[in-house]
Parts: structure tokens; sequence; C-alpha cells
């Protein structure tokens, strides 16, 4: 099986490609990333000797350059994506070109040259906020952000390919992923590369928000347990099992960092800022086996001490962020 990763030098998707070439010597991935801010091709170095791993730099939104690629893959695994809710507030229109209208050039490149199955990576963001229980992937779609729009708009489009079209399309709705490799704009990096530096770190509001955390490693072996038997047509749910608050998400990385409440800003909440997120994951449990393996407390300790040792990897991402800003 050849497989088309998109985005797959960014967090998730270098995860999905280390993960997959690393346990199977057959394996065949193309990785095709345009290499923004976020997608960092030294996230791939330790596979980038593998018989199987090839690169290619382009832009999901050129259809020329995705239509060069996408001959002789028999499966797209599609991370490709704007991410970041701030950035999208700031500024919607890369969310909307990128998520929307880049989702749509791959499944019309993907459906030309026939393969075999389209793996779309969404977020539980899509859902809205929920105050009780959890989503089930029937749940109607209410999203609040403009990166959480233009991800339902991806969806919609790409289970509508589906229903038109024929095409094998199957879709996953993660929670709040962590781990190694996040780019340092996120929650979990952002606190503790300020935290290793004697820096403040930022608090929404009162703190009070709840995300379910999701290590990267469970994440992509769900995914993976979707790319090989999820049925198609269908959206997959894969959560961590683990509800925080932020602000009690700032305390573990005060504590590991040794510091005190002192070092925290209260900040305006986010415009739009969604209360609580909060996955059911029976359907990929009960089909495919899936279990999220990684406890946070270990999972978070692991990703703090990664960060600690990795400085040459944040620092100059961070320092190039504040330049550009």
């Amino acid at each position: 099986m050849r497989i088309l990763v998109t985005g797959g030098a960014g967090f998730i998707g270098s995860e999905f490609v280390r993960q997959l070439l690393g346990a199977d010597a057959e394996a065949r991935i193309t990785v095709f990333d345009k290499l923004t801010y976020s997608g960092v091709e030294a996230n791939l170095a330790s596979v980038a000797d593998h018989s199987g791993y090839t690169f290619v730099r382009g832009d999901i939104c050129d259809t020329e350059a995705v239509d060069q690629v996408m001959p002789g893959h028999d499966v797209v695994v599609h991370f490709a994506a704007e991410s970041h809710v701030d950035r999208s507030i700031a500024g919607a229109g890369p969310f909307v070109l990128t998520n929307v209208v880049g989702t749509q050039v791959l499944l019309d490149s993907a459906r030309k040259h026939g393969v075999s199955r389209f793996v779309h990576v969404s977020t539980d963001e899509v859902y809205g906020s929920i105050s009780e229980g959890s989503w089930t992937e029937t749940w109607p779609l209410a999203p609040n952000s403009p990166y959480s729009a233009s991800k339902a708009g991806s969806d919609l489009l790409a289970l509508a390919y589906h229903r038109t079209h024929g095409m094998d399309v199957v879709v996953t709705r993660c929670s709040n992923n962590y781990g190694h490799y996040q780019f340092p704009e996120k929650v979990i990096p952002l606190f503790t590369t300020n935290l290793i530096d004697g820096k403040t770190v930022p608090l929404y509001g009162d703190g009070g928000n709840i995300r379910d955390w999701l290590h990267v490693s469970d994440h992509c072996r769900g995914i993976e347990l979707v790319m090989r038997g999820g049925r198609p047509g269908e959206v997959y749910n894969i959560g961590g099992g683990t509800e925080v608050t932020n602000k009690e998400l700032t305390g573990l990385l005060l504590e590991a960092a040794g510091a005190g409440w002192d070092r925290v800003v209260h900040v305006e909440d986010r415009k739009g800022h969604d209360l609580r997120y909060s996955l059911d994951i029976s359907k990929i449990r009960e089909e495919l086996g899936y279990e999220p393996q990684v406890r946070f407390e270990d999972g978070l300790a692991a990703t703090i001490a990664w960060y600690r040792e990795n400085r040459a990897w944040w620092e100059p991402l961070k320092t190039k962020a504040a330049l550009e800003k």
C-alpha cells in the first residue's frame, strides 16, 4: 500500500509517518507538505533514510502540484490544515483557503486518479461546546471559531464526495493533542518553554475551559485503525479520555517547572471560547478495538522532558514566530 500523507511534516502528520515507517520496513509513504511556519522537515529526520520515504514540497491548493504527486497512491491521509484558533480569529482567509479549498483540490485529484481510500483528519471543535455528556459522531455540527467552521466545511465536503461520487472516504475527529514536536504556539509547549526560560504564561479568563487530552501517538494509532478498517462514509471520534480544565493543566505545568502562580498572567478570554469538549469514543472502540494507551500523567511528563532536552528544535521556531508578529 502506497500512502500520500498531506501535512506530514507537521506535529501530528510527522508522528503518523514515523509510526508507520518505524513499524514496517516495506511501508511506502510520500509526504506532501508546503512547509509553512508549523511544518518542519526536521520532524522527519529519523525516517529520512527509510527506503519507502519520499518528501515532496507542495501546496494542497495547487491543483497542478497535487495532480503530479497523486498518481500511484492507494490511500490519502489528509492532515494538512491551518489549525490555530487565535490565528483564525485574527484572519480567517488562510483557513478557508487551505482547509476547505485545499481539501476540495485533494478530493478531486484522488477521485481523478483512482485512489482507493481518503482519510480526512478533523477535530472535535466542529461540534462546538458541550456542557454535559459527550459527543457521538452523529451530533450536529456547531463550530464557534473560523478555524472550526472551516474544518466543519471540509468534513462535510469530504462526506459529500462519498455520497455523490461513491468515493471511499472516512473522517476522524480528535480531541486536543499533545506530545513531542508540537509547534510552540499551542498551550502545553508554549507554557512549558516559557517556564523553562523563566517567563510568564498567559491564562485565558478564569481557566475554567475543559479539554479532553489525547497523546499524539494514541491519535495516530487510531487514525491507522480507521485507515485500515473504518467503514466508508463514516466518522470516527478519537479521544484520550482525560478531561482537565485549563487552570488544572496550568497548575501541573507550573509544578513540573518548580514555578508558582506568580508566573501566570490572566488575559482576556478568547472570543467565542468553547467551554468544554468531550468525545464519545464507543464507536471506534467497539468497531476497531481502539483504546488510548498513554496515561495523561505519563505522557505529560515525557512531553515536558522532551522540550527540556530539545531546545535546539523549539527555540528557533519561537524566535522566528516572534519576529513575524
